[in-house]
């Protein structure tokens, strides 16, 4: 058994022995222990590219944004609770709220600290700026009133309990950094190739600035309709993303995975389905890209039976799919596929995991699509001097041309692209129903932004989800997403100075641009 003597201080030459050999191993202590091949330092650029892979859209798009817009659902509880049951999960509600402050803001905060007094490394500031005031507009858009101004320094600048702002000063604030920033963008100036997004491109990061400026300007229409006006004219003749080319896009691989995609490959595999409402759109309109998106597996009557492959069950003939109604649970969801004839509810259509939703797949943040159809009903309201059919056309086209980005097997044929254009003129007594229609289609797998221009322009026409003991109060539709739980606990008094401001802090309080019409 071992011993422990603790000895006197003073007298005692074992004590002395002791403190010189503690001297003695302090000399060269610091040398020794520094790591010499350790990175002591981090180039902005890539800290810049950290931010960008992170704004690629997390779990909460599948529970909410897609369900609530009526294009993707599911019958099942538990943790995939949301707008299937119109109830506020603050597990998943949250997850915009975490990737996007520490992901996203943390290092855009970090990179504008560290180049602001670089003349060199110009570019890399403005493109922080740009990427920054993005993830910002997704936040406001999402939660409504956030830390804006003080949101996420902590790291730089110790702010542990940041204040939030209104939406009505933040959205502003994010349009003037776009502006700014965008107009400072310099192609005579330092490169920064290193670039995930766009490999540097001054060009294209104009246009994605000019973009998001069009985007945040149209979501205006309701509260600010001259602001709307004034922010699309400025976009259109600074010149927006009118390529697939130009698509901002983040890019996957077997490393970094498509979360929706690594999500509906996975765990949850045979529990999201493609909602009645979008199936039945798309089919009643002969829109050629049903059969690019999705797949049903004939006879399926369980998961396991879902059966992948060249040789398997899955079929993507537009004639046989059939989208799971809304307001379901899984056993109401069993009773409405027997009506319809199906083997179980594993037999509604779902998007393709083999193909969009693989995990490989890209996910579209701004696109040429959005915005030429953005631009058609500025047209159309008589905004920009352009003619509001040839965008709307032009935005269509531009959406059928880039389903082959997921897969070579969800290419649209020109025929069709051609067919289903001259199917559908715009109708001038009809061209804002139309356009915002045709972006719920062009917004695909790109939740928040549907799920934003849904609020915004009341299209498409839908039902709300029927289902029984909802946590709505006042409205029929979930309009927000609730504040993280931590965030009431740490930081209570500046959120509920939030709260008090612009409403419960429920799913149906109305965001400061979503006006009741």
């Amino acid at each position: 058994m071992n011993k422990l003597t603790i000895f006197r201080l003073s007298g005692n030459p074992l004590f002395l022995v002791l403190l010189l050999l503690v001297f003695a191993c302090d000399d060269g202590f610091d040398e020794l222990n520094t790591n010499e091949t350790e990175a002591i330092d981090v180039d902005p650029a890539f800290q810049l590219n950290e931010a960008i892979i992170n704004m690629s859209y997390p779990n909460s798009q599948l529970v909410y944004d897609m369900g609530i817009i009526q294009q993707i659902i599911t019958p099942n509880s538990g943790v995939l609770t949301g707008a299937n049951f119109n109830q506020d999960n603050r597990n998943t509600t949250d997850d915009m709220w975490v990737n996007f402050y520490r992901g996203v803001i943390r290092n855009t905060r970090d990179v504008i600290s560290r180049v602001e007094e670089n003349p060199d490394r110009s570019n890399l500031l403005h493109m922080a700026r740009i990427l920054q005031a993005h993830a910002f507009m997704l936040l406001t858009d999402t939660y409504g009133d956030i830390p804006y101004f003080e949101g996420g320094q902590a790291f730089t600048e110790q702010i542990l309990y940041p204040v939030y702002d209104a939406q009505e000063v933040v959205y502003p604030d994010i349009l003037n950094e776009l502006t700014e920033a965008g107009a400072a963008l310099n192609a005579s100036g330092q490169i920064e190739t290193a670039d995930v997004l766009y490999g540097g491109d001054i060009d294209l990061w104009k246009a994605y600035a000019n973009s998001l400026i069009l985007r945040g300007g149209m979501r205006l229409t309701k509260v600010d309709p001259a602001t709307a006006q004034q922010r699309a004219q400025q976009a259109f003749q600074a010149g927006v993303i009118t390529t697939n080319a130009g698509n901002a896009v983040i890019r996957h691989d077997n490393n970094y995975r498509n979360e929706t995609g690594r999500i509906l490959n996975a765990t949850e595999a045979n529990n999201y389905y493609l909602a009645g409402p979008f199936v039945t759109y798309l089919q009643e309109t002969n829109d050629p890209r049903l059969r690019s998106i999705a797949v049903t597996y004939v006879g399926a009557a369980s998961g396991p039976e879902q059966a992948l492959g060249p040789d398997g069950n899955g079929t993507n003939d537009p004639a046989v799919h059939i989208g799971m109604p809304m307001g379901n649970n899984d056993e109401t969801a069993r009773q409405a596929a027997d009506a319809l004839g199906l083997a179980s509810f594993y037999e509604f259509a779902q998007a393709d995991r083999e193909r969009v939703v693989k995990q490989t797949a890209p996910m579209y943040l701004v696109t040429a699509a959005q915005n030429h159809l953005l631009l058609a009903e500025a047209a159309s309201r008589g905004w920009v001097s352009a003619s509001a059919e040839e965008l709307f056309h032009a935005g269509i086209r531009l959406h059928m041309e880039k389903m082959v980005t997921y897969d070579a097997n969800s290419a649209v044929p020109e025929e069709e692209i051609v067919e289903y254009i001259n199917n559908n003129p715009l109708n001038d007594a009809t061209a804002l129903e139309q356009i915002n229609d045709q972006y719920w289609i062009a917004s695909f797998l790109n939740g928040p932004e549907a799920f934003s221009n849904f609020r915004r322009s009341g299209f498409p026409n839908l039902d709300p989800n029927p289902f029984p003991g909802q946590d709505l109060t006042s409205e029929e539709f979930i309009r927000r997403h609730t504040y993280p739980s931590d965030e009431i606990n740490v930081n209570t008094e500046n959120v509920n100075a939030a709260i008090n401001r612009m409403g419960p802090d429920i799913l149906d309080t109305r965001v400061w641009w979503d006006v009741a019409q």
